[in-house]
C-alpha cells in the first residue's frame, strides 16, 4: 500500500495505516468475532467510508510538543523517549495540519513558552502550557489575530496547568487567546474546547439513526441517557417528545448540553454517583428506555447493576468503543433476561485498529 505524502513510517500512530481498507476492515471483524463470540451471528458486517475520505477526516487531536534550539518546535507522538514529529499527518484534517505548521513558525522559543500540549476539537484549539502563571502573549498581535481569522479555527484557547501530563486539563488556568469559547459542530450542537467527538459525522449519523430507530423513543417514554457528552443524542430523544434524563462528568459538556437539549434534565457528575437522582426521576410505570456510550472502561460495576436489575428498560442500546469490556458487559445483561438483537461496528478511526460497536439489546 502506497502512503500519502506527509505520513511519518516511525510514528506510533495509525497502526492499520500499511493495510489496505479491506485488510483493515477484515482485521477488525476478526477481532470483534473473538471478543464477542457468544453473540458472533449477531455482527452486523463493519459500517465504513470509502477512498480519500478514509484519510484528513481527523478534527480531533492531541499532539505533544518539544521545543528544539536548532530546529524550533516539534509537534508530534512520544515513541519512547523521542518525539516524532507529525506536523503533516495525512489522517489530520487540514485545518488541523495548517494550524499546527501556522503554530510552529509563529509561537516564541521554549524557554518563553514552555508549551507542553496542542489540542485541537473541531474548530476550538487549545495550547497547554507547563506552568502556573501566564506567559507572554505579545507574539498574538494583531497581525496574527487577523491571520487566525481567515482560518477555519473559531476559538484560540491557553490552559496553565503544571502538572499536564496524563490528565490534560484542570478546571482552573483557562484564558480565551482569541475567538469565540463555543463552536456548533455538523449537526448545529455546541461545543467548547476540551468536547469528546466522533470523527466522521456521517458515520455518527448513521449510529445515531439506528439507535434512535430500535429505541423509538416517544410521548409517555422514559428514557436515561448516561455519558450523554454535548446532548447529541438527548435532543434527539426530546425532540420525540420522550421525557428524558442524561448524566455526564464534565461541566463544559453539561453546559452545552443544556443549550443543545433545553427540555432534557441533565444532571453532571459520575453515573455511579447519580444512581439516587435516577431512581428519583424514573416512573412507577410506562416504558423505560435506556442509551449508554461509556468510555474504554464500559459501565461502572454500580450503574450495571441498577441499570440490569432496577432500571430494566424494555430496550437498550449501548454504543461501545472497547469490545473487550462490551463483552463483560452484554454477558451481564443477558444473564439478567436481556437478548443482544444486534451488534453494528462502526469504523470511525481508518487507518486504525479502534472499533466501535453500537449493540441493540431487548428485554
Amino acid at each position: 500500500m502506497n502512503l500519502p505524502a506527509g505520513c511519518e513510517p516511525r510514528c506510533p500512530g495509525c497502526t492499520h495505516r500499511m493495510l489496505s481498507a479491506v485488510a483493515s476492515e477484515t482485521q477488525k471483524m476478526d477481532w470483534l468475532r473473538r471478543q464477542l463470540a457468544p453473540w458472533a451471528e449477531r455482527l452486523s458486517p463493519i459500517q465504513h467510508i470509502t477512498g480519500a475520505a478514509r484519510w484528513s477526516y481527523r478534527r480531533k487531536i492531541c499532539l505533544s510538543t518539544q521545543w528544539d534550539e536548532r530546529h524550533g518546535w516539534n509537534f508530534g507522538l512520544w515513541r519512547r523517549d523521542e518525539l516524532i514529529p507529525i506536523p503533516d499527518c495525512p489522517v489530520h484534517a487540514e485545518p488541523v495540519r495548517t494550524l499546527t505548521r501556522w503554530l510552529m513558525r509563529t509561537l516564541p522559543a521554549g524557554v518563553k513558552f514552555p508549551l507542553a500540549f496542542f489540542v485541537q476539537s473541531g474548530a476550538q484549539a487549545t495550547l497547554i502550557v507547563k506552568m502556573a502563571h501566564v506567559p507572554d502573549l505579545n507574539w498574538l498581535d494583531q497581525a496574527r489575530q487577523a491571520q487566525l481569522a481567515t482560518s477555519e479555527l473559531s476559538g484560540l484557547w491557553l490552559h496553565c496547568h503544571p502538572a499536564a501530563g496524563r490528565r490534560l486539563f484542570a478546571r482552573n488556568g483557562w484564558m480565551l487567546l482569541w475567538g469565540q469559547p463555543r463552536s456548533r459542530d455538523e449537526f448545529g450542537l455546541r461545543y467548547g474546547p476540551t468536547a469528546f467527538q466522533q470523527q466522521i459525522p456521517a458515520l455518527y449519523q448513521q449510529a445515531l439513526e439506528a439507535a434512535e430507530a430500535f429505541l423509538a423513543p416517544e410521548p409517555g417514554h422514559s428514557i436515561a441517557d448516561l455519558y450523554c457528552g454535548i446532548g447529541a443524542t438527548l435532543i434527539r430523544w426530546t425532540r420525540r417528545g420522550a421525557r428524558v434524563i442524561g448524566v455526564e462528568l464534565s461541566g463544559e459538556a453539561v453546559e452545552c448540553a443544556r443549550l443543545n437539549a433545553p427540555d432534557a434534565v441533565i444532571l453532571r457528575g459520575k453515573c455511579a454517583e447519580r444512581i439516587p437522582q435516577l431512581r428519583d426521576w424514573t416512573p412507577a410505570t410506562g416504558t423505560r428506555l435506556l442509551y449508554v456510550n461509556p468510555p474504554r472502561t464500559g459501565l461502572e460495576p454500580a450503574v450495571l447493576a441498577w441499570a440490569a436489575h432496577e432500571f430494566r428498560p424494555g430496550r437498550l442500546a449501548y454504543l461501545s468503543c472497547s469490545a473487550g469490556t462490551l463483552s463483560r458487559n452484554l454477558q451481564a445483561f443477558t444473564m439478567a433476561g436481556y437478548i443482544v438483537e444486534a451488534l453494528i461496528p462502526y469504523d470511525f478511526f481508518p487507518q486504525t485498529r479502534h472499533v466501535e460497536t453500537l449493540a441493540l439489546l431487548r428485554l
